[in-house]
Protein backbone atom coordinates (compact mmCIF):
# COMPACT_ATOMS: atom_id res chain seq x y z
CA UNK A 1 0.00 0.00 0.00
CA UNK A 2 1.53 3.41 -0.92
CA UNK A 3 1.76 5.69 2.22
CA UNK A 4 1.73 8.80 -0.13
CA UNK A 5 -1.71 7.33 -2.22
CA UNK A 6 -3.61 10.49 -1.27
CA UNK A 7 -1.23 12.75 -2.93
CA UNK A 8 -2.18 13.52 -6.43
CA UNK A 9 -5.27 11.39 -5.79
CA UNK A 10 -9.29 11.89 -6.78
CA UNK A 11 -11.94 11.56 -4.15
CA UNK A 12 -15.58 11.38 -4.81
CA UNK A 13 -17.94 13.12 -2.47
CA UNK A 14 -21.04 11.34 -1.23
CA UNK A 15 -23.75 13.08 0.61
CA UNK A 16 -25.27 10.60 2.34
CA UNK A 17 -28.88 11.93 2.59
CA UNK A 18 -29.06 12.04 -0.97
CA UNK A 19 -27.15 9.34 -2.69
CA UNK A 20 -29.59 6.16 -2.31
CA UNK A 21 -32.53 5.47 0.02
CA UNK A 22 -32.66 1.45 0.48
CA UNK A 23 -34.32 1.53 3.59
CA UNK A 24 -37.07 3.67 2.21
CA UNK A 25 -38.13 6.35 4.30
CA UNK A 26 -36.84 9.08 1.41
CA UNK A 27 -33.62 9.89 3.08
CA UNK A 28 -30.36 8.19 1.80
CA UNK A 29 -28.15 5.54 3.77
CA UNK A 30 -24.92 3.33 4.34
CA UNK A 31 -27.08 0.39 2.45
CA UNK A 32 -27.81 2.33 -0.50
CA UNK A 33 -24.68 3.75 -0.59
CA UNK A 34 -22.95 0.51 -0.78
CA UNK A 35 -25.22 -0.67 -3.33
CA UNK A 36 -23.80 2.28 -5.18
CA UNK A 37 -20.34 1.97 -5.18
CA UNK A 38 -19.74 0.33 -8.43
CA UNK A 39 -20.91 3.22 -10.08
CA UNK A 40 -18.23 5.39 -7.86
CA UNK A 41 -15.51 2.41 -8.91
CA UNK A 42 -16.30 3.16 -12.66
CA UNK A 43 -15.27 6.66 -12.60
CA UNK A 44 -11.65 5.73 -12.02
CA UNK A 45 -11.35 7.93 -8.50
CA UNK A 46 -9.20 6.53 -6.11
CA UNK A 47 -10.93 7.40 -2.69
CA UNK A 48 -14.50 8.43 -1.20
CA UNK A 49 -15.53 10.72 1.06
CA UNK A 50 -18.66 10.33 3.05
CA UNK A 51 -20.34 13.66 4.41
CA UNK A 52 -21.33 12.96 8.38
CA UNK A 53 -23.26 10.37 9.11
CA UNK A 54 -22.79 10.37 13.13
CA UNK A 55 -25.93 10.59 15.45
CA UNK A 56 -27.13 13.96 15.32
CA UNK A 57 -30.50 16.07 15.47
CA UNK A 58 -29.67 17.09 12.29
CA UNK A 59 -30.22 21.21 12.98
CA UNK A 60 -27.39 21.58 10.20
CA UNK A 61 -27.97 18.13 8.32
CA UNK A 62 -25.61 16.41 10.71
CA UNK A 63 -22.74 19.00 11.23
CA UNK A 64 -24.38 18.84 13.82
CA UNK A 65 -22.98 15.94 16.09
CA UNK A 66 -24.34 14.47 19.76
CA UNK A 67 -22.26 11.02 19.36
CA UNK A 68 -19.03 11.08 17.93
CA UNK A 69 -18.69 7.26 17.86
CA UNK A 70 -22.32 6.16 16.51
CA UNK A 71 -23.82 6.32 13.13
CA UNK A 72 -27.39 8.35 12.97
CA UNK A 73 -30.27 6.23 12.72
CA UNK A 74 -31.45 7.41 9.67
CA UNK A 75 -28.26 6.51 7.56
CA UNK A 76 -27.78 3.21 9.82
CA UNK A 77 -26.00 0.97 11.87
CA UNK A 78 -22.09 0.40 12.82
CA UNK A 79 -22.26 -3.06 11.23
CA UNK A 80 -23.57 -1.21 8.18
CA UNK A 81 -20.77 0.93 7.86
CA UNK A 82 -18.18 -1.57 8.13
CA UNK A 83 -19.85 -3.36 5.38
CA UNK A 84 -19.41 -0.07 3.42
CA UNK A 85 -15.77 -0.20 4.18
CA UNK A 86 -15.25 -3.32 3.39
CA UNK A 87 -16.78 -3.10 -0.06
CA UNK A 88 -14.91 0.09 -1.04
CA UNK A 89 -11.74 -1.61 -0.29
CA UNK A 90 -12.79 -4.96 -1.88
CA UNK A 91 -13.60 -1.77 -4.79
CA UNK A 92 -9.74 -0.22 -4.73
CA UNK A 93 -11.56 2.77 -2.93
CA UNK A 94 -10.09 4.49 -0.01
CA UNK A 95 -12.37 5.64 2.52
CA UNK A 96 -12.59 9.30 4.21
CA UNK A 97 -15.47 10.64 6.50
CA UNK A 98 -15.88 14.27 8.00
CA UNK A 99 -15.30 14.90 11.48
CA UNK A 100 -16.97 17.72 12.96
CA UNK A 101 -15.13 18.60 15.54
CA UNK A 102 -14.52 22.18 16.40
CA UNK A 103 -18.69 22.24 17.35
CA UNK A 104 -20.95 20.13 18.30
CA UNK A 105 -24.43 19.86 18.30
CA UNK A 106 -26.23 21.26 21.48
CA UNK A 107 -27.82 18.02 22.52
CA UNK A 108 -24.54 16.41 22.96
CA UNK A 109 -24.44 15.09 26.81
CA UNK A 110 -20.75 17.06 26.70
CA UNK A 111 -22.70 20.49 26.19
CA UNK A 112 -25.63 19.21 28.58
CA UNK A 113 -23.22 18.88 31.36
CA UNK A 114 -21.32 21.84 30.58
CA UNK A 115 -24.37 24.52 30.92
CA UNK A 116 -24.46 22.61 34.26
CA UNK A 117 -21.19 23.79 34.92
CA UNK A 118 -20.75 20.31 35.60
CA UNK A 119 -17.25 18.29 35.10
CA UNK A 120 -17.19 19.34 31.79
CA UNK A 121 -17.94 22.69 32.08
CA UNK A 122 -14.40 24.26 30.52
CA UNK A 123 -15.64 21.74 27.14
CA UNK A 124 -17.11 24.74 25.56
CA UNK A 125 -16.69 28.52 25.01
CA UNK A 126 -18.27 30.36 27.85
CA UNK A 127 -17.86 34.48 28.74
CA UNK A 128 -19.85 36.71 30.98
CA UNK A 129 -22.06 39.43 29.45
CA UNK A 130 -20.92 42.95 29.21
CA UNK A 131 -22.35 44.99 32.05
CA UNK A 132 -25.36 45.88 30.15
CA UNK A 133 -26.13 42.16 28.84
CA UNK A 134 -25.06 42.36 25.47
CA UNK A 135 -22.25 39.22 24.20
CA UNK A 136 -19.22 39.50 24.97
CA UNK A 137 -17.82 40.88 21.92
CA UNK A 138 -18.62 41.69 18.37
CA UNK A 139 -18.65 38.29 16.84
CA UNK A 140 -20.63 37.01 14.10
CA UNK A 141 -22.38 33.67 13.51
CA UNK A 142 -21.53 32.51 9.32
CA UNK A 143 -25.37 31.77 9.63
CA UNK A 144 -26.09 35.15 10.69
CA UNK A 145 -26.44 37.27 13.70
CA UNK A 146 -24.30 37.52 17.26
CA UNK A 147 -22.40 34.00 17.68
CA UNK A 148 -23.18 34.05 20.79
CA UNK A 149 -26.52 32.80 22.73
CA UNK A 150 -26.76 33.44 26.35
CA UNK A 151 -27.81 30.50 28.35
CA UNK A 152 -30.12 30.87 31.30
CA UNK A 153 -29.22 27.63 32.64
CA UNK A 154 -25.68 29.01 33.00
CA UNK A 155 -25.55 32.93 33.27
CA UNK A 156 -23.26 33.14 30.54
CA UNK A 157 -23.15 33.19 27.02
CA UNK A 158 -21.49 30.31 24.77
CA UNK A 159 -19.87 30.64 21.57
CA UNK A 160 -21.46 29.39 18.07
CA UNK A 161 -19.74 30.01 14.79
CA UNK A 162 -22.74 28.69 13.21
CA UNK A 163 -26.56 27.82 14.48
CA UNK A 164 -27.21 28.49 18.14
CA UNK A 165 -27.53 24.76 18.13
CA UNK A 166 -23.78 24.28 17.40
CA UNK A 167 -21.56 25.37 20.43
CA UNK A 168 -18.33 25.39 19.76
CA UNK A 169 -16.05 22.98 21.81
CA UNK A 170 -13.10 24.58 23.54
CA UNK A 171 -9.84 22.95 22.56
CA UNK A 172 -7.96 25.46 24.78
CA UNK A 173 -8.52 22.63 26.67
CA UNK A 174 -6.54 19.20 26.51
CA UNK A 175 -9.07 17.16 28.05
CA UNK A 176 -11.20 18.52 25.18
CA UNK A 177 -7.97 17.80 22.68
CA UNK A 178 -7.86 14.62 24.08
CA UNK A 179 -11.26 13.06 23.39
CA UNK A 180 -11.13 14.13 19.83
CA UNK A 181 -8.02 12.45 19.69
CA UNK A 182 -9.75 9.74 21.03
CA UNK A 183 -12.92 9.70 18.16
CA UNK A 184 -10.62 9.69 15.34
CA UNK A 185 -8.69 7.12 16.74
CA UNK A 186 -12.37 5.29 16.64
CA UNK A 187 -12.67 5.36 13.24
CA UNK A 188 -8.70 4.66 12.24
CA UNK A 189 -9.17 1.24 14.27
CA UNK A 190 -12.72 0.27 12.31
CA UNK A 191 -10.44 0.84 9.27
CA UNK A 192 -11.23 4.34 7.86
CA UNK A 193 -8.35 5.79 5.33
CA UNK A 194 -8.45 8.95 6.32
CA UNK A 195 -10.96 12.27 7.99
CA UNK A 196 -11.72 15.45 6.06
CA UNK A 197 -11.65 18.05 8.97
CA UNK A 198 -15.14 20.28 9.00
CA UNK A 199 -13.84 24.54 9.46
CA UNK A 200 -10.14 23.04 10.04
CA UNK A 201 -9.63 27.00 10.74
CA UNK A 202 -12.14 27.12 13.24
CA UNK A 203 -10.71 25.03 16.16
CA UNK A 204 -9.32 28.16 18.60
CA UNK A 205 -10.37 31.22 19.23
CA UNK A 206 -8.75 34.30 20.85
CA UNK A 207 -8.61 33.35 24.44
CA UNK A 208 -9.00 37.31 24.88
CA UNK A 209 -11.99 37.76 23.14
CA UNK A 210 -10.89 40.59 21.26
CA UNK A 211 -13.09 42.09 18.44
CA UNK A 212 -12.81 41.17 14.98
CA UNK A 213 -11.72 44.54 12.93
CA UNK A 214 -13.75 45.28 10.07
CA UNK A 215 -13.19 43.77 6.42
CA UNK A 216 -11.95 46.03 3.85
CA UNK A 217 -15.39 46.79 1.74
CA UNK A 218 -15.49 44.89 -1.74
CA UNK A 219 -16.74 46.95 -3.92
CA UNK A 220 -18.31 44.17 -6.53
CA UNK A 221 -20.45 42.60 -3.40
CA UNK A 222 -20.68 45.52 -0.93
CA UNK A 223 -22.70 45.48 1.60
CA UNK A 224 -22.62 41.26 1.80
CA UNK A 225 -25.76 39.32 2.18
CA UNK A 226 -24.57 38.36 5.38
CA UNK A 227 -23.28 40.57 8.57
CA UNK A 228 -20.66 38.25 8.91
CA UNK A 229 -18.67 39.20 5.74
CA UNK A 230 -18.26 42.46 7.63
CA UNK A 231 -15.62 41.62 9.47
CA UNK A 232 -12.27 40.28 8.99
CA UNK A 233 -11.79 37.67 11.04
CA UNK A 234 -8.09 37.66 12.92
CA UNK A 235 -9.93 36.61 16.11
CA UNK A 236 -12.14 33.70 16.18
CA UNK A 237 -10.65 31.62 13.77
CA UNK A 238 -7.41 31.53 12.08
CA UNK A 239 -5.44 31.30 15.51
CA UNK A 240 -1.60 29.90 15.70
CA UNK A 241 -2.88 28.12 18.58
CA UNK A 242 -4.02 25.33 15.88
CA UNK A 243 -0.93 24.44 14.60
CA UNK A 244 0.02 22.46 17.66
CA UNK A 245 -3.23 20.55 17.48
CA UNK A 246 -2.78 19.94 13.92
CA UNK A 247 0.75 18.07 14.34
CA UNK A 248 -1.06 16.26 17.42
CA UNK A 249 -3.65 14.83 14.58
CA UNK A 250 -0.68 13.81 12.22
CA UNK A 251 1.15 12.21 15.08
CA UNK A 252 -2.05 10.20 15.44
CA UNK A 253 -2.29 9.73 11.78
CA UNK A 254 1.48 8.57 11.31
CA UNK A 255 0.70 5.63 14.04
CA UNK A 256 -1.57 4.11 11.66
CA UNK A 257 -0.51 3.26 8.12
CA UNK A 258 -1.18 4.89 4.86
CA UNK A 259 -3.95 7.47 6.41
CA UNK A 260 -4.93 11.52 5.76
CA UNK A 261 -6.11 14.31 6.73
CA UNK A 262 -7.91 16.86 4.48
CA UNK A 263 -8.99 20.11 6.12
CA UNK A 264 -11.41 22.39 4.42
CA UNK A 265 -10.03 25.74 5.61
CA UNK A 266 -12.93 28.53 5.61
CA UNK A 267 -11.84 32.28 4.93
CA UNK A 268 -11.71 35.05 2.70
CA UNK A 269 -9.67 35.00 -0.20
CA UNK A 270 -7.30 37.44 0.94
CA UNK A 271 -6.36 35.19 3.55
CA UNK A 272 -7.02 31.43 2.83
CA UNK A 273 -4.21 30.55 0.11
CA UNK A 274 -1.92 31.22 3.32
CA UNK A 275 -3.87 28.92 5.38
CA UNK A 276 -3.92 26.56 3.40
CA UNK A 277 -0.17 26.99 2.62
CA UNK A 278 0.73 26.89 6.48
CA UNK A 279 -1.54 24.10 7.40
CA UNK A 280 0.01 21.74 4.89
CA UNK A 281 3.59 22.88 4.95
CA UNK A 282 6.30 20.00 5.76
CA UNK A 283 5.06 16.55 7.50
CA UNK A 284 3.95 17.11 10.44
CA UNK A 285 0.51 18.69 9.68
CA UNK A 286 -2.53 18.14 7.67
CA UNK A 287 -1.57 16.02 4.11
CA UNK A 288 -3.66 18.54 2.25
CA UNK A 289 -6.04 21.35 2.41
CA UNK A 290 -9.11 22.91 0.52
CA UNK A 291 -10.36 26.27 0.62
CA UNK A 292 -13.37 27.95 -1.06
CA UNK A 293 -11.33 29.88 -3.92
CA UNK A 294 -12.24 27.54 -6.48
CA UNK A 295 -15.80 27.19 -5.49
CA UNK A 296 -17.24 30.25 -6.62
CA UNK A 297 -17.50 32.67 -9.44
CA UNK A 298 -14.66 33.45 -10.59
CA UNK A 299 -13.77 31.89 -13.80
CA UNK A 300 -10.83 32.87 -15.55
CA UNK A 301 -6.84 31.96 -16.62
CA UNK A 302 -5.93 34.51 -14.19
CA UNK A 303 -7.82 33.55 -11.11
CA UNK A 304 -7.02 29.84 -11.75
CA UNK A 305 -3.05 30.16 -12.43
CA UNK A 306 -2.86 32.69 -9.22
CA UNK A 307 -4.30 29.74 -7.09
CA UNK A 308 -2.02 26.70 -8.24
CA UNK A 309 0.92 29.21 -8.81
CA UNK A 310 0.90 31.06 -5.56
CA UNK A 311 -0.17 27.59 -3.46
CA UNK A 312 3.22 26.13 -4.65
CA UNK A 313 5.13 29.68 -4.37
CA UNK A 314 4.01 30.13 -0.35
CA UNK A 315 4.06 26.24 0.30
CA UNK A 316 6.66 24.12 -2.12
CA UNK A 317 6.46 21.23 0.50
CA UNK A 318 2.39 21.47 0.93
CA UNK A 319 0.11 20.04 -0.64
CA UNK A 320 -3.68 21.32 -1.70
CA UNK A 321 -6.93 19.97 -2.62
CA UNK A 322 -8.85 21.66 -5.56
CA UNK A 323 -12.45 20.98 -6.41
CA UNK A 324 -14.62 23.04 -8.33
CA UNK A 325 -18.43 21.44 -6.69
CA UNK A 326 -19.75 20.50 -3.16
CA UNK A 327 -22.34 19.98 -0.78
CA UNK A 328 -21.62 23.44 0.67
CA UNK A 329 -21.80 25.86 -3.17
CA UNK A 330 -23.94 26.41 -6.30
CA UNK A 331 -22.89 23.22 -8.74
CA UNK A 332 -20.07 24.82 -11.20
CA UNK A 333 -21.98 23.64 -14.63
CA UNK A 334 -24.55 26.21 -13.16
CA UNK A 335 -22.26 28.70 -11.36
CA UNK A 336 -20.55 29.42 -14.56
CA UNK A 337 -22.80 28.95 -17.51
CA UNK A 338 -22.37 32.34 -18.77
CA UNK A 339 -18.78 30.85 -20.46
CA UNK A 340 -20.38 28.57 -21.88
CA UNK A 341 -23.27 25.28 -22.58
CA UNK A 342 -24.04 22.99 -19.89
CA UNK A 343 -22.47 20.20 -21.37
CA UNK A 344 -19.28 22.49 -22.58
CA UNK A 345 -18.39 23.51 -19.49
CA UNK A 346 -18.82 20.01 -18.15
CA UNK A 347 -16.62 18.66 -19.91
CA UNK A 348 -13.98 21.46 -19.78
CA UNK A 349 -14.09 21.99 -16.29
CA UNK A 350 -13.27 18.16 -15.68
CA UNK A 351 -10.13 18.28 -18.23
CA UNK A 352 -9.24 21.18 -16.36
CA UNK A 353 -9.32 20.01 -12.61
CA UNK A 354 -7.82 16.34 -13.71
CA UNK A 355 -4.78 18.20 -15.13
CA UNK A 356 -4.29 20.44 -11.77
CA UNK A 357 -1.44 19.61 -9.58
CA UNK A 358 -2.48 18.56 -6.39
CA UNK A 359 -5.50 15.89 -5.38
CA UNK A 360 -8.66 16.62 -6.74
CA UNK A 361 -12.02 16.37 -5.54
CA UNK A 362 -15.51 15.79 -7.46
CA UNK A 363 -19.17 15.95 -6.23
CA UNK A 364 -21.79 13.34 -6.43
CA UNK A 365 -23.44 13.88 -9.72
CA UNK A 366 -21.14 16.57 -10.92
CA UNK A 367 -20.24 13.26 -13.52
CA UNK A 368 -23.25 13.88 -14.87
CA UNK A 369 -22.78 17.24 -15.28
CA UNK A 370 -25.58 17.65 -13.14
CA UNK A 371 -27.31 21.02 -12.69
CA UNK A 372 -27.97 23.52 -9.60
CA UNK A 373 -31.79 22.38 -8.86
CA UNK A 374 -34.11 25.39 -9.05
CA UNK A 375 -35.81 25.25 -5.34
CA UNK A 376 -39.35 27.34 -4.28
CA UNK A 377 -39.21 29.02 -0.70
CA UNK A 378 -41.83 25.91 0.61
CA UNK A 379 -39.17 23.05 -0.92
CA UNK A 380 -36.17 24.87 1.65
CA UNK A 381 -34.87 23.10 4.59
CA UNK A 382 -31.16 24.46 4.74
CA UNK A 383 -31.17 27.22 7.61
CA UNK A 384 -28.74 29.59 5.26
CA UNK A 385 -31.51 30.07 2.88
CA UNK A 386 -34.23 29.81 4.87
CA UNK A 387 -33.04 33.27 6.98
CA UNK A 388 -31.63 34.97 3.46
CA UNK A 389 -33.81 34.45 1.06
CA UNK A 390 -33.79 35.40 -1.96
CA UNK A 391 -30.86 36.63 -1.84
CA UNK A 392 -29.09 33.80 -0.57
CA UNK A 393 -31.13 30.34 -1.78
CA UNK A 394 -28.81 28.08 0.94
CA UNK A 395 -27.49 24.77 0.03
CA UNK A 396 -30.04 22.54 -1.00
CA UNK A 397 -30.37 23.25 -4.09
CA UNK A 398 -27.01 21.13 -4.80
CA UNK A 399 -27.67 18.57 -2.37
CA UNK A 400 -30.66 17.15 -4.40
CA UNK A 401 -30.76 13.33 -4.92
CA UNK A 402 -28.62 11.69 -7.55
CA UNK A 403 -30.20 10.44 -10.45
CA UNK A 404 -29.49 6.86 -11.28
CA UNK A 405 -32.25 5.78 -14.01
CA UNK A 406 -35.86 6.65 -15.44
CA UNK A 407 -38.22 5.19 -12.35
CA UNK A 408 -40.26 6.90 -10.21
CA UNK A 409 -37.55 9.95 -7.99
CA UNK A 410 -35.26 8.65 -10.42
CA UNK A 411 -34.43 5.60 -9.01
CA UNK A 412 -32.74 7.11 -5.67
CA UNK A 413 -35.89 6.28 -3.20
CA UNK A 414 -39.36 4.53 -3.41
CA UNK A 415 -41.19 7.53 -1.46
CA UNK A 416 -40.94 10.94 -1.56
CA UNK A 417 -37.53 12.05 -1.12
CA UNK A 418 -36.63 14.67 1.38
CA UNK A 419 -35.96 17.10 -1.26
CA UNK A 420 -37.56 17.17 -4.67
CA UNK A 421 -36.01 15.45 -7.82
CA UNK A 422 -36.81 17.56 -10.39
CA UNK A 423 -37.16 17.15 -14.49
CA UNK A 424 -34.00 19.08 -15.39
CA UNK A 425 -31.54 16.95 -13.01
CA UNK A 426 -33.67 13.64 -13.51
CA UNK A 427 -32.70 14.29 -17.29
CA UNK A 428 -28.97 13.64 -16.34
CA UNK A 429 -29.56 10.31 -15.01
CA UNK A 430 -26.94 8.11 -14.77
CA UNK A 431 -28.57 5.36 -17.10
CA UNK A 432 -29.38 7.59 -20.04
CA UNK A 433 -26.01 8.07 -20.35
CA UNK A 434 -23.72 4.81 -18.97
CA UNK A 435 -23.65 3.27 -22.44
CA UNK A 436 -23.27 6.75 -24.22
CA UNK A 437 -19.84 6.92 -25.44
CA UNK A 438 -19.99 10.67 -25.65
CA UNK A 439 -22.11 11.44 -22.68
CA UNK A 440 -20.94 13.43 -20.48
CA UNK A 441 -20.13 10.26 -17.68
CA UNK A 442 -18.06 8.88 -20.21
CA UNK A 443 -15.76 11.77 -20.93
CA UNK A 444 -15.51 12.00 -16.87
CA UNK A 445 -14.38 8.75 -17.02
CA UNK A 446 -12.05 9.19 -20.37
CA UNK A 447 -10.10 12.09 -18.23
CA UNK A 448 -9.84 10.24 -15.08
CA UNK A 449 -8.29 7.45 -16.59
CA UNK A 450 -5.97 9.65 -19.06
CA UNK A 451 -4.64 11.42 -15.40
CA UNK A 452 -4.61 7.85 -14.03
CA UNK A 453 -2.53 6.42 -16.89
CA UNK A 454 -0.10 9.84 -16.60
CA UNK A 455 1.61 10.05 -13.24
CA UNK A 456 2.75 13.45 -14.51
CA UNK A 457 -0.74 14.84 -13.75
CA UNK A 458 -1.00 13.61 -10.78
CA UNK A 459 2.44 14.44 -8.71
CA UNK A 460 4.53 16.74 -12.16
CA UNK A 461 5.75 20.00 -11.63
CA UNK A 462 3.60 22.58 -13.27
CA UNK A 463 4.71 25.93 -15.28
CA UNK A 464 2.47 28.22 -16.72
CA UNK A 465 2.36 29.74 -19.69
CA UNK A 466 2.24 33.25 -20.35
CA UNK A 467 -1.34 32.90 -23.26
CA UNK A 468 -3.89 35.47 -24.24
CA UNK A 469 -7.02 35.31 -22.34
CA UNK A 470 -9.46 33.40 -22.17
CA UNK A 471 -7.06 30.36 -22.61
CA UNK A 472 -5.29 28.95 -19.11
CA UNK A 473 -1.90 27.04 -20.59
CA UNK A 474 0.68 25.03 -18.26
CA UNK A 475 3.03 22.25 -18.51
CA UNK A 476 2.89 19.80 -16.00
CA UNK A 477 6.78 17.93 -15.90
CA UNK A 478 8.40 15.29 -13.90
CA UNK A 479 12.16 13.94 -14.69
CA UNK A 480 10.57 11.65 -17.45
CA UNK A 481 7.43 12.86 -18.79
CA UNK A 482 6.26 16.28 -20.04
CA UNK A 483 2.68 17.49 -20.67
CA UNK A 484 1.05 21.11 -22.33
CA UNK A 485 -2.00 21.29 -20.97
CA UNK A 486 -4.21 24.02 -22.84
CA UNK A 487 -7.63 24.69 -21.97
CA UNK A 488 -10.14 28.01 -23.10
CA UNK A 489 -12.28 29.00 -21.11
CA UNK A 490 -14.49 31.37 -23.54
CA UNK A 491 -17.33 30.39 -25.82
CA UNK A 492 -15.87 31.46 -29.02
CA UNK A 493 -13.20 29.29 -30.60
CA UNK A 494 -9.44 30.70 -30.51
CA UNK A 495 -5.82 29.77 -32.23
CA UNK A 496 -2.68 29.52 -30.71
CA UNK A 497 0.84 29.08 -31.92
CA UNK A 498 2.22 26.37 -30.10
CA UNK A 499 3.54 23.10 -31.09
CA UNK A 500 3.11 19.45 -29.57
CA UNK A 501 0.94 15.95 -31.27
CA UNK A 502 -2.25 15.87 -29.71
CA UNK A 503 -2.84 13.18 -27.00
CA UNK A 504 -5.73 12.17 -24.30
CA UNK A 505 -9.36 12.59 -24.39
CA UNK A 506 -9.02 16.86 -26.18
CA UNK A 507 -12.08 18.62 -26.66
CA UNK A 508 -12.83 20.57 -29.68
CA UNK A 509 -8.84 20.61 -30.45
CA UNK A 510 -7.34 20.10 -33.93
CA UNK A 511 -3.32 21.15 -35.23
CA UNK A 512 -1.96 22.41 -38.11
CA UNK A 513 1.88 23.05 -38.17
CA UNK A 514 2.66 25.23 -35.11
CA UNK A 515 -1.10 25.85 -34.84
CA UNK A 516 -3.43 24.82 -32.17
CA UNK A 517 -7.03 26.09 -32.56
CA UNK A 518 -9.47 25.29 -29.68
CA UNK A 519 -13.26 24.92 -30.38
CA UNK A 520 -15.12 26.82 -27.37
CA UNK A 521 -14.90 25.19 -24.52
CA UNK A 522 -12.20 23.17 -25.66
CA UNK A 523 -9.31 21.50 -24.25
CA UNK A 524 -5.75 19.83 -25.47
CA UNK A 525 -2.66 17.91 -23.63
CA UNK A 526 0.22 17.74 -26.31
CA UNK A 527 3.07 16.01 -25.96
CA UNK A 528 6.61 16.71 -27.64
Amino acid sequence: MAKDWWRGAVIYQIYPRSFQDDSGDGIGDLKGITRRLDHVASLGVDAIWLSPIFTSPMADMGYDVSNYRDIDPQFGTLADFDALVARAHELGLKVIIDQVISHSSDQHPWFKDSKKAGAKKDWYVWADAKPDGSPPNNWQSVFGGSSWEWSPERGQYYLHNFLIEQPDLNLHNPEVQDELLDVLRFWLERGVDGFRLDTVNYYFHDPELRDNPPMEPDPERWPPISTYDMQDHAFDKNRPENLPFLQRMRALMDAFEARTLVGEVGEAPHRALGIMEEYTSGKARLHMAYSFDMLGPKFSPTHFRSKIEGFFKGAPDGWPSWSFSNHDVQRHVTRWAKFGTEDHIARLAIAMLGSFQGTIGIYQGEELGQTETDLAYHELIDPPGLRFWPENKGRDGCRTPMVWDESANSGFSTVTPWLPVKAPQAARAVSRQDADDSSVLAHYRHVLAFRKANPVLRTGRTTFLDLPDPVLGFVRESDDARLTCLFNLGPETVTLEIQGTLTGPCIEARTQGDRITLGPNGAAWLIG
